[in-house]
């Protein structure tokens, strides 16, 4: 009996999570922001992508927010911050992910009228963010070179939800003596079909081929 209520529990927090992420969507929609949950483990990137994609944004006149969530801290979010763009910081206290109730009562802090596009940045994690839609047009699955190249095949799941994958800091590739080409094997088995862009986002190799891939 226990077991089953734990399902139940379960599956009833997960609708709950999707009737609002729908909401969120919706809310998203109504103001034409097309929108992108970064998801990634600590370290692979996500925000540098992020800081560099804006600056671009910015030169052709397109509106960007940015949620910055992290479990503890906002050193992301004074990151962003210098890039003059509006940008929220979401702290999750203890869980490993973003859900899609924390983003609802966010976007309440955005003037949303102004923005073209919001980039949600989830907490560093490939596990726990797969099973929680926030509400965004498409999800963009980031992973680093330095994380080894058995990344995409030890997560399987998140890579096989997201849109677009990304794989980055490809100019440390030699020296650490990984090849991109594995992770690119990978998920194209793993993810038939979906786009994956190769970046350096320090040096900027790659951030225009993802600018339009996302279709911005």
């Amino acid at each position: 009996m226990h077991k089953v209520v734990d399902v139940e529990m379960g599956a009833d927090l997960l609708e709950a999570n999707n009737r609002i992420a729908s909401d969120n969507h919706s809310l998203l929609r109504s103001h034409g922001i097309i929108s992108f949950d970064f998801i990634g483990s600590i370290g692979s990137g996500k925000t540098m992508l992020i800081e560099a994609i804006v600056d671009i944004l910015r030169e052709r006149n397109i509106r960007a927010g940015v949620i910055c969530g992290d479990v503890a801290g906002d050193d992301d979010f004074k990151r962003v911050s210098k890039h003059d763009v509006p940008v929220r910081n979401l702290n999750t206290g203890k869980e490993c992910h973003l859900d899609a109730h924390l983003v609802d009562h966010c976007l309440d802090k955005f003037d949303l009228e102004s923005l073209d596009v919001m980039f949600i940045e989830n907490v560093g994690n490939l596990v726990c963010p797969g099973d929680f839609w926030l509400g965004t047009d498409k999800r963009v699955a980031v992973v680093s070179v330095t994380e080894g190249d058995d990344m995409i095949r030890k997560h399987p799941v998140i890579f096989g939800l997201a849109d677009i994958i990304v794989i980055n800091k490809i100019g440390l590739a030699e020296a650490i003596e990984v090849d991109p080409q594995v992770l690119v094997s990978d998920a194209a088995r793993i993810a038939p079909g979906k786009p994956v862009i190769l970046t350096d986002a320090k040096k900027g190799t790659g951030v225009e081929d993802l600018i339009a891939t996302m279709g911005l």
